[in-house]
């Protein structure tokens, strides 16, 4: 009598010593106009971990430079993930390294997916703003939302159809009266007119954005009047600091390791990440501006002045990221 086989388990990721992931560069592709898309899988084949829509990845291009990019492919798909990369001449040099350096079938080291820009569980509609590049973490949320029937009206923001990425899924959700495409031409009067758009605030209806800084502003005072907790967003770059404030307040404080009473000295004008991996305590940093999660470290006594954009207050109330949050007390004493 044959035996019966057993069902075969799916072969996962191989994940390194910290934790992160060695992928395959599968394919690149030309998505519009200074835009690459590169997915990434398991070089042997295997499952990926799961993620969220609006989830983003750290990619490390190079000994010391790790940059954040959106996964933008359906979040059901655990075979491979995508990401999309806008070539930017005057950002840090991540983008531009990343199209220069990185080619198919070339190895790269990432990080699992993490997510500061949820969808709400609780929306029985969504309004989805993309502008330029932001279309990224959109695009998984549009995909999520279709594939479990929510209803959702996606507006993409971008200079002209030499510029406007991922023709093919556009192309159907625009067929089906999904997604509005807005062509300014370089003039934002020209485009989306957010102020009409949001207007009124339909019980239920949720608010989901991310783009370039103006894109951003624009869209935070189009929705002001909002309910609390129905406007969502992601920020690429941290917003610019009001005229009368400081990135790093004044003050000198202790960080104390938790651990082994170390006791380090920061500066006044100096980051809490920096007097940290100077001391002989490894903190990983990444955006440096609040963003990303990289340098997320737990904290058990002291009060915080945090500076970042993704922690909730909850998660405020004992965690923070080093590489812009400071103390407002005497002493800081980190869980590490």
């Amino acid at each position: 009598m044959n035996a019966i086989a057993e069902p075969a388990t799916p072969v996962q990721a191989v994940t390194t010593q910290d934790g992160l992931l060695s992928l395959r560069i599968r394919q690149i592709r030309y998505e519009a106009q200074g835009i690459n898309s590169y997915e990434l899988s398991c070089p042997h084949g295997g499952e990926l971990p799961a993620f969220e829509a609006g989830a983003h990845i750290d990619v490390h291009i190079q000994p010391g430079l790790i940059r954040q990019y959106s996964l933008c492919n359906p979040p059901h798909e655990r075979h491979r993930y995508v990401i999309a990369v806008l070539r930017d001449a005057n950002g840090r040099g991540g983008s531009r390294a990343l199209h220069d350096a990185l080619h198919v079938q070339q190895i790269i080291t990432i990080s699992p997916p993490r997510n500061h820009f949820q969808l709400d569980p609780k929306a029985r509609r969504s309004i989805l703003l993309a502008g330029g590049i932001g279309i990224t973490p959109i695009k998984a949320m549009a995909h999520f939302l279709e594939s479990q029937g929510q209803p959702f009206e996606l507006h993409y923001c971008t200079r002209n159809t030499d510029t406007a990425a991922f023709g093919t899924d556009m192309a159907a959700w625009q067929a089906q009266g999904q997604l509005h495409l807005h062509l300014d031409n370089g003039n934002p009067e020209q485009g989306l007119n957010l102020k009409d758009l949001l207007a009124q605030a339909p019980e239920g209806t949720h608010v989901y954005y991310c783009g370039p800084a103006g894109f951003m502003l624009a869209c935070s005072q189009a929705s002001a009047h909002w309910p609390t907790g129905s406007v969502h967003c992601e920020h690429f770059k941290a917003p610019e600091p009001a005229a009368d404030t400081h990135s790093l307040p004044a003050g000198a404080f202790i960080a104390q390791i938790a651990s082994t009473g170390q006791r380090i000295d920061v500066a006044p004008e100096q980051t809490l990440s920096d007097a940290l991996n100077q001391a002989g305590v490894p903190i990983a940093t990444s955006c440096v501006s609040g963003l990303c999660g990289t340098c997320r470290v737990n904290y058990l006594q002291g009060e915080v002045d945090h500076q970042d954009y993704i922690l909730s207050p909850d998660e405020q109330a004992h965690c923070l990221t080093a590489c812009v949050s400071r103390a407002r007390s005497g002493v800081l004493v980190l869980d590490l």
